[in-house]
């Protein structure tokens, strides 16, 4: 019995592949960078967020209390969301991600004090936010805003900065190395 045959006996059968190279070109890195979109991301951005605070309206009035860990959802959703919609690869993903997240908890957190606001004076929630001045942001952030919805804000940012980027295969992501150092040696 020969040594390679030894060897083929105590391992397990492979599975994943058949040994061969990863066949990517800096040409599929290039179509990788083409598909992102900014745009498509950030529109799926604003309806997440807008859903979101239909949703956090809806459960709060419906248990009558407030949850503020509810913004990390908003940030889950944020992120996978973006990474759908933008496909994205580069930075500005996740940064748009954590940028919309911090807003998102900031905006939401606004919308569900004028729901509450606004049932407790028997009017709407636009017209609560139609009312709001300078004046209002100072009373919000000393009485509303706390700490934790702070921390929580931070933690959504961070999660959804986690999900936005879009998630390679082996291929892909040797494709885009490759378009990488290719556009690095061109400058």
């Amino acid at each position: 019995m020969t040594k390679q045959k030894a060897k083929d006996i105590l391992r397990l059968r492979r599975k994943h592949g058949d040994g061969r190279g990863v066949e990517a070109t800096a040409e599929d890195g290039g179509h990788l960078i083409r598909q992102q979109s900014l745009r498509n991301a950030l529109v799926a951005a604003l309806i997440v967020f807008m859903v979101f605070c239909a949703i956090w309206i809806s459960l709060s009035v419906l248990i009558n209390r407030v949850f503020p860990w509810m913004t990390v959802l908003l940030g889950a959703g944020l992120g996978m969301a973006i990474r759908q919609a933008g496909r994205g690869v580069t930075w500005p993903f996740p940064a748009l991600a954590a940028g919309m997240a911090l807003v998102g908890s900031i905006a939401s957190n606004v919308v569900l004090s004028a729901s509450t606001t606004a049932d407790s004076y028997g009017t709407g929630t636009v017209e609560i936010l139609q009312a709001v001045t300078m004046m209002t942001w100072p009373v919000f952030f000393e009485e509303v805003w706390t700490v934790a919805d702070s921390f929580y804000a931070a933690v959504a940012a961070g999660v959804a900065a986690f999900f936005a980027n879009r998630r390679l295969t082996r291929a892909q992501f040797y494709a885009l190395r490759k378009w990488r150092e290719q556009s690095d040696g061109h400058q």
